[in-house]
């Protein structure tokens, strides 16, 4: 929070930070409170959103956790409230009641489940610790403010013999800092690839996986919703990533050309992971070729996911070439790229999936977003096969 206003014993006004360096971006928030009283009542009204459609308006709440019930809880849909407010320069507010009801406990909100560069790391070190030989972890950069930038790679190690041809799947996450169910999903993804099970041994002797999970450390740990450090959107600068400004997008760019490059490579995917905060369930963009085969070629993978997925919809994926979305890592590679790969961008919403046939909205858990990340490893062997 960038600053808190208490407009009487029972309500304060919050104000969101925005993004380092770009104050256009005001949507992600994680804060405690302490120091409450027993059956005490407060409204919370945050007051200075910069995006007027959300998922506010269709059910989704913020989160909450306290020290005595440390696991991540929606709070009641009844209870929160997003509105245009007057006394705000009719800017969009999301208010919400809460009743505290533990003295010494401290309180957490935030906007989704939050998903930190230091879980992150933890993460990637007891993978590691685990000794599998088909799993690697490198470091491909640093950021501004010198955090690592880890390229995984999980595969059958006979597939990196000198000389081996290769097929590669790539993967990134993260971009956006605020999109934690990309962190999720992408978790999902890698789980299941190291994992025993039996389609995860036959990805791995076929297929090569490069995953680089968190392309904007810094931006995940000062806790920007959309920016890096210096306040660039990183999934706009894919054209031409300065070394200097945007290393973590340089270094990725860098190797996915110098695969390009390589005869012995054939990069079949790329796929990046990002959350939705308008939309529900999980879709992919896709971009719009010329060639007709090849549009519905491209096509296959996605309706595979949707056999797979009962929160992944077909109907809400779109392949398009909007101007405003050149510079995003599917449009920019489906241009380098040859015919023989596919660029998607895998969206999942920060609320809730609707499965065909109904029509409630059942809200995400972490669980969730990271079965989605396994069935979208488990339709890799479907569209091979």
């Amino acid at each position: 929070l960038g600053r808190v206003d208490q407009v009487s014993e029972f309500e304060y006004d919050l104000f969101i930070r925005p993004d380092t360096c770009n104050p256009r971006f005001r949507v992600w928030f994680n804060f405690t409170v302490e120091n409450v009283k027993e059956s005490q009542r407060v409204i919370f009204n945050i007051v200075n959103f910069s995006k007027t459609k959300s998922l506010y308006r269709d059910g989704m709440a913020p989160m909450v956790k306290s020290t005595s019930r440390p696991k991540w809880q929606r709070l009641p849909p009844k209870n929160v409230y997003y509105y245009r407010c007057p006394d705000h320069r009719k800017n969009y507010v999301m208010s919400f009641a809460f009743c505290f009801d533990r003295e010494e406990d401290i309180y957490q909100f935030a906007y989704c489940y939050p998903y930190t560069y230091t879980r992150f790391q933890h993460y990637l070190d007891s993978l590691q610790k685990r000794n599998m030989d088909y799993f690697f972890r490198e470091q491909l950069g640093q950021s501004v403010q010198q955090r690592q930038l880890d390229l995984l790679t999980i595969t059958s190690p006979d597939n990196l013999r000198e000389g081996a041809e290769q097929k590669v799947v790539f993967i990134t996450g993260r971009v956006h800092p605020g999109e934690t169910p990309s962190s999720f999903v992408c978790q999902g993804i890698i789980d299941f690839l190291v994992s025993q099970h039996p389609i995860a041994r036959v990805l791995r002797e076929y297929l090569v996986f490069k995953i680089a999970p968190m392309l904007n450390p810094d931006g995940v740990y000062l806790g920007n919703y959309r920016c890096s450090l210096m306040g660039f959107d990183l999934n706009r600068h894919w054209l031409d990533p300065s070394p200097w400004v945007h290393p973590t997008l340089h270094g990725v760019k860098q190797l996915i050309v110098q695969m390009y490059n390589d005869p012995k490579t054939s990069l079949e995917f790329y796929i990046h992971i990002h959350a939705h905060s308008t939309m529900m369930n999980g879709f992919m963009y896709g971009n719009i070729f010329e060639d007709e085969e090849r549009f519905q070629r491209q096509a296959i993978f996605p309706k595979l996911l949707c056999q797979n997925a009962e929160d992944f919809s077909y109907s809400s994926t779109s392949f398009n070439r909007d101007a405003v979305k050149a510079g995003t890592g599917r449009r920019f590679l489906g241009g380098l790229l040859d015919h023989t790969s596919y660029c998607y961008t895998l969206e999942v919403s920060f609320y809730s999936y609707i499965i065909s046939g109904t029509t409630a909205a059942v809200p995400y858990t972490e669980e969730a977003y990271m079965k989605l990340g396994r069935n979208v490893a488990r339709t890799f062997l479907d569209y091979y096969r």
